[in-house]
């Protein structure tokens, strides 16, 4: 079924972007690949398609009216949880890429930050906003001191 193919490939094609911000943040080529829209493309392309495929009659009035019980037994459908679950890929890619950028232009410190946002986005984001506000208000390095800590 292209659905599993799509749940597959989604999961190994962001592995690499993840690899990058988190174990190469300061090399050329990472910049470059993170300061493309580019990456975000099949996955969008991959959602769109698992998301035509997964409506119907019923997950349209579920949506419509999102209690908890009615989602729920959507997702029990692999058509509805590879949507969601591609969904998620793509938006907690989106929010490491401004994580990383973040760390980039201000210098502070994200591999921890990127690595939660894998696994679990929003303690990620949680993680990154409390390390900008620590960097900055405990330690209160200077961009130029920072941006040397980072690119380490």
């Amino acid at each position: 079924m292209i659905i599993d193919y799509l749940y597959n490939g989604a999961n190994v094609f962001a592995l690499p972007f993840w690899v990058l911000m988190v174990i190469l943040p300061g090399w050329s080529v990472t910049r470059r690949v993170m300061g493309s829209v580019w990456p975000f493309v099949p996955l969008a392309l991959a959602y769109i398609y698992c998301f035509a495929n997964s409506l119907n009659p019923e997950s349209i009035e579920a949506f419509a009216n999102p209690t908890l019980s009615a989602l729920a037994g959507l997702f029990a459908d692999e058509r509805v949880m590879a949507t969601g679950w591609i969904h998620f890929i793509v938006m907690d890619l989106f929010v490491g890429r401004w994580i990383y950028w973040q760390g980039q232009e201000k210098g502070i410190w994200t591999r921890h930050s990127l690595a939660l946002c894998l696994f679990a986005g929003p303690i990620g984001l949680l993680s990154h906003l409390v390390t900008a506000q620590l960097q900055e208000r405990v330690f209160g390095l200077a961009e130029g001191d920072r941006a040397e800590m980072v690119s380490d």
